[in-house]
């Protein structure tokens, strides 16, 4: 028997049993993926040893003994860089995980103590559990899917707010000039396109989330090719149908096809192989980074979350979509970086996710699927603390900066709802980038990764 039909048909099985999961940890990029998959690995390998865990029942009772790396179900992806992650956090100082550059993946298989003992079930159970990881910046890419290129031209904001247009402002002089009905330079695309990408990459560093497309800021195997060299026409004067009729030696033509090909042979495939099989989902969302650049960048990650979750296939899993079509039955949407701010905020900051992803929202509990929006920090970075201030106590943090300098600091007022104009003048939120804590223990300290642990998994280990 081959080793992929063997593989596949093992898989199979374990689906039909319901003991393999599928978890999908989605977020843009600086969201804190890769610090979340690290933490997920290392409070499970450690459950029932360090690992505080109290909100995850089977690990509070006792039931849950841990987890074990597997073999890669796929020889083709790279292994999640787990242990070179760890190994950062160890150093001294200690210093983030690398972000993600390409695609991996890891299979863990946790062995745990049903609650209920009885003579048809086993003394000891297992459910395997498959993570992915991957560049924020791809994930940007699946809302092309429900475009062609004249609608996707006309939805990119390029034109909205000063500070986006100003960083876009040479190319889009170039770009204003040309006509769509003019024979294609390749040398002149080329040029754009790169022009193009540069300043989707200044935008990226100035804090804005709906950058598209995703791999002219992560290109991978992609660089230097032709189907990068394509950019968006945002202010056309001709009818989409006298543009569709143009030759296909023209600039809108061949900018067309070249959309159309990154459709189909980047984003379609990228979409079918690894999201159209997950079963669980959490979305994580830098909502404190995002009130921290200011209202033209939070209003920019509401869009891009926004369209963003119209890319996924929600509903309830039957034995038939579990074996063969599975979809995302359990969701929960987490507000990163909870430790940024002190914990008397942590309520206002998921009041805020929530009001940020109010429509999403309402479209997945209409579709009866189970979401949770929560707080959490997936590897520690602060203490709280309280200090004096005329004769009150005062909540505060303590942390070291990026920089070294160890600073005890109260970061401002989280909103609990969408900014006014007023907030946005009057507000004092500010908080600086913490490195990760320094802890004794080989579990990590966090925030709330047992509740995210439990929401996501914690009906399977019962």
């Amino acid at each position: 028997m081959r080793q992929p039909f063997r593989r596949e048909l093992s898989n199979l099985i374990e689906r039909g049993r319901d003991r393999q999961l599928r978890l999908a940890v989605t977020g843009l990029s600086q969201a804190g993926k890769t610090a979340f998959l690290t933490s997920l690995i290392n409070q499970l390998r450690h459950a029932g040893v360090e690992a505080q865990l109290d909100m995850l029942p089977a690990a509070r009772e006792g039931r849950l003994l841990g987890a074990q790396r597997l073999n890669q179900p796929d020889l083709g992806v790279p292994r999640f860089p787990y242990d070179p992650g760890m190994a950062a956090l160890r150093e001294t100082p200690p210093r983030w995980p690398a972000p993600t550059r390409g695609i991996s993946e890891l299979r863990l298989q946790l062995r745990y103590r049903p609650a209920q003992q009885g003579w048809l079930s086993p003394d000891i159970a297992h459910l395997t559990l498959d993570l992915f990881d991957y560049p924020g910046e791809w994930l940007l890419d699946l809302p092309l899917l429900q475009h062609d290129f004249y609608s996707w031209s006309q939805a990119q904001p390029l034109h909205t707010g000063d500070q986006r247009r100003a960083l876009f402002s040479e190319w889009l002089a170039e770009v204003e000039t040309l006509d769509p009905a003019a024979e294609a330079d390749e040398a002149q695309l080329a040029s754009l396109a790169e022009a193009y990408a540069q300043g989707l990459r200044r935008a990226k560093q100035a804090g804005f989330s709906n950058l598209q497309p995703g791999r002219f800021l992560l290109p991978g195997e992609l660089d230097g090719a032709p189907v990068l060299q394509f950019f968006p026409l945002p202010q056309l004067s001709m009818s989409k149908e006298a543009l569709d009729a143009l030759p296909p030696n023209s600039l809108y033509a061949t900018l067309a096809a070249r959309f159309r090909y990154y459709q189909q042979q980047v984003v379609r495939p990228f979409y079918r192989d690894h999201f159209r099989r997950f079963d669980r989902q959490i979305v994580l969302v830098d909502v404190l980074g995002a009130l921290n650049a200011g209202p033209e960048r939070f209003e920019d990650l509401s869009q891009a979350l926004g369209q963003l979750m119209q890319s996924f296939d929600y509903g309830k899993r039957s034995l038939l979509t579990r074996l063969f079509a599975p979809r995302i039955d359990k969701l929960a949407i987490a507000a990163t970086k909870a430790d940024h701010v002190t914990p008397d905020q942590h309520g206002h900051v998921v009041q805020l996710l929530e009001a940020l992803l109010a429509e999403p929202l309402k479209d997945l509990r209409f579709a009866n699927v189970p979401v949770k929006a929560l707080s959490l920090a997936a590897i520690r970075a602060t203490e709280a603390r309280e200090v004096m201030h005329n004769g009150k106590r005062s909540p505060a943090l303590r942390g070291t900066t990026l920089e070294g300098e160890d600073v005890l600091v109260y970061p401002g007022d989280v909103p609990p709802r969408l900014p006014t104009h007023d907030f946005w003048h009057q507000q004092g939120f500010d908080f600086p980038s913490f490195r990760p804590m320094d802890t004794p223990s080989d579990a990590l300290a966090h925030i709330r990764m047992d509740a995210v642990i439990d929401w996501l998994i914690g009906d399977k280990l019962v």
